[in-house]
């Protein structure tokens, strides 16, 4: 039996260049280390983020009272435990914790201790990492839901819609899928110059161009693909994140302009939107509690699209049952650092798989180096990523580690199917 030798916690910092916490578990010499990621556009269930409020040296942002209640309450708790053993572990972590939410201790203390667990009893295990989970054999590639535009809370232009992106759907390899999105993120950025507009990319690393026009982005998409040489909606799909949790005021919505109007009126333009831009893929259309427009959005578009809770459902089984009752969605979005530990992401998809969603495994805004959801994607028989644009280091890791994954299945490696 593998036992925690030592747990060691520091402040690091993510992408956005804020202060995170990486956690090395060690057993006698050998370690692994994760960092937790870190949402911009969050949901009001996912689980709490804890950081020291009233350090001004970092402006409230800093994480060292979580790193320093890792190397003494928790560390104690789990040194000498069965690393081998995830669910005990993670069971620990939440009874010790005790709230619904970890309130107490935090996801950003909690995760990258679960993380760096399962890291580090795969590395003594000597297997790869994403044989680690629920698939044993027959490992399959997601496809890459590929950020190309940022506008909402990952920029400061005046895009209303967060995400614009596409997915390769033709491509018979991760390499083919990375081929056909850098064509057409190339395509895209030689438009945006000839149009004039700059070429600086948002938090996620897709273009920010200083346009307030979903429609506006959507055409330069579509162009884009064209130029590329690809049909849209057959070769490329595009797909949104709109994140309406952002652009929700008095039961109203702001998504298609900054006028707010009806949820029924915002129903009929994405459905404009849907058929005009062959649309595929929708995250977030309304509120996280706006239960009744997912529902009669759902009628009339489950059979033509990918329809995506993320602060619908903040990765908790939960509120998961809540949308699978109120058919509110066909698709949920997995993102680790909404619900704590890998045992209770694994359960959410577990119940996904049992009613026939699709689970798209995701980064968050404030990301690392970290590549650990590449082999979770992977290994939990996702066939669908999202990790940010083809640009920004902690972005392109994550492709990176797909592509030695498919590397290493060698002529088993094949393409996930897409719903």
């Amino acid at each position: 039996m593998s036992k925690i030798t030592k747990v060691i916690a520091r402040q690091v910092f993510d992408s956005r260049g804020t202060p995170t916490v990486e956690v090395e578990i060690f057993s006698n010499k050998i370690s692994a280390s994760s960092i937790c990621p870190s949402g911009a556009s969050t949901g009001s269930y996912e689980a709490h983020e804890k950081r020291d409020k009233f350090n001004k040296k970092y402006l409230g942002k800093s994480v060292l009272n979580t790193v320093k209640l890792i190397n003494t309450k928790i560390s104690k708790k789990i040194k000498n435990q069965n690393l081998h053993n995830q669910e005990k572990i993670d069971d620990l972590l939440i009874n010790l914790d005790g709230t619904q939410q970890k309130k107490n201790l935090g996801a950003n203390a909690i995760l990258p201790i679960s993380i760096a667990v399962k890291k580090l009893s795969c590395k003594i295990k000597k297997i790869p990492l994403y044989k680690g989970f629920l698939v044993k054999k027959n490992f399959k590639i997601p496809y890459p839901l590929m950020n190309i535009i940022n506008g909402g809370a990952h920029s400061n232009n005046g895009l209303r819609i967060q995400e614009f992106m596409i997915r390769p759907d033709k491509a018979k390899s991760m390499s083919d899928a990375l081929r056909m999105c850098f064509l057409v993120i190339n395509n895209l950025k030689k438009i945006i110059i000839k149009k004039g507009y700059s070429t600086s990319v948002g938090d996620e690393g897709g273009f920010a161009p200083m346009i307030n026009s979903n429609e506006e982005a959507l055409k330069l998409i579509v162009q884009s693909i064209k130029r590329s040489g690809f049909k849209n909606g057959r070769d490329i799909s595009i797909c949104l994140d709109v994140a309406a949790n952002e652009l929700f005021r008095n039961k109203k919505y702001s998504i298609h302009s900054k006028k707010y109007i009806s949820a029924s009126k915002t129903i009929k333009k994405y459905n404009i939107l849907i058929n005009k831009f062959k649309i595929k893929s929708l995250e977030d259309p309304f509120n996280e509690n706006d239960w009744l427009s997912w529902n009669q959005f759902m009628k009339s578009n489950y059979k033509k699209i990918q329809i995506v809770g993320d602060d619908l459902y903040v990765t908790n089984i939960r509120r998961l049952k809540m949308g699978f009752l109120s058919n509110s969605s066909n698709s949920i979005l997995i993102k680790l650092n909404q619900i704590g530990t890998i045992t209770e992401t694994l359960k959410v998809i577990k119940y996904a798989q049992l009613i026939g969603f699709n689970y798209i495994i995701s980064h968050r805004s404030g990301d690392s180096e970290d590549t650990f959801i590449s082999d979770f994607a992977v290994g939990t028989n996702s066939n669908q990523i999202k990790t940010g644009s083809l640009t920004r280091s902690e972005r392109v890791a994550k492709y990176n580690q797909l592509l030695r994954i498919e590397e290493s299945l060698g002529k088993y490696s094949k393409m996930n199917n897409i719903k």
